[in-house]
């Protein structure tokens, strides 16, 4: 088997990102006046809803008892969340969020090597230029054939919508790639969609269920075992 591509999830894979979006949501919360505060352990339950509108409409419904929601519901919570995401790529543009070991060497040499690059993720997509812009440089897009973000699908991981639609603007079967996760909820669509798929567990997703990984790695720190486990074609 030759693989032709590489798809990365994005919180959690190419950045242990959470504890920046949750720092984000509180700063957005005190912005507008609310009593909510997002501490660690209920920020963790609250990961299990893929998606920060559908994770903030999760919280305002089973948590947030006291809180009357308004009549446009959807409109209040894409205000929390564009404020949510101006906080979250300040933290981002100023460096505060490394990428997780070996990650920049694999884009790089992936890149260089000519094999296909993409992002599935449910974040938007400003959280992914700002974030690989930093690392990557100005050019980052041009490593990348395809960018799956945000609401670009009709449904969120778990579902495979976005690893479909990245192997359609790819032009590659799931036979051709190999996936970068972190999470139960970003394998199981990537396996829905039946790419074989690597898990990097990160500080939220320890302790989470990978049964049908390909295998599941500490990080990319020793990326020749990698290179050899996952059949890449890189030195």
């Amino acid at each position: 088997m030759t693989i032709r591509g590489i798809v990365f999830d994005v919180d959690g894979t190419l950045a242990d990102t959470e504890e920046a979006h949750r720092a984000a949501f509180n700063k957005t919360f005190a912005e507008a006046g609310l009593a909510w505060r997002w501490d660690a352990e209920l920020y963790g339950k609250l990961l299990a809803v893929a998606g920060s509108k559908e994770r903030l409409k999760f919280f305002i419904s089973e948590y947030a008892k006291d809180f009357s929601p308004p009549a446009d519901l959807d409109g209040f919570v894409r205000r929390l969340y564009d404020t949510k995401t101006r906080h979250y790529g300040a933290m981002v543009r100023t460096g505060q969020i490394p990428l997780r070991p070996g990650i920049q060497t694999l884009i790089e040499g992936a890149h260089r090597a000519g094999l296909k690059l993409a992002v599935a993720t449910t974040t938007a997509p400003e959280n992914v230029a700002a974030l690989l812009e930093v690392w990557l440089g100005a050019d980052w897009s041009r490593m990348f054939g395809a960018i799956g973000a945000g609401d670009m699908v009709p449904h969120k991981k778990p579902a495979p919508d976005v690893y479909l639609w990245v192997l359609d603007k790819l032009g590659l079967a799931a036979a051709d790639c190999i996936v970068l996760e972190d999470s139960e909820v970003g394998l199981r669509a990537s396996l829905a969609a039946g790419l074989r798929t690597f898990v990097t567990p990160s500080h939220y997703t320890r302790g989470q269920r990978f049964d049908g990984a390909a295998a599941v790695l500490e990080d990319l720190s020793d990326l020749p075992a990698f290179y050899r486990l996952s059949g890449l074609p890189l030195a």
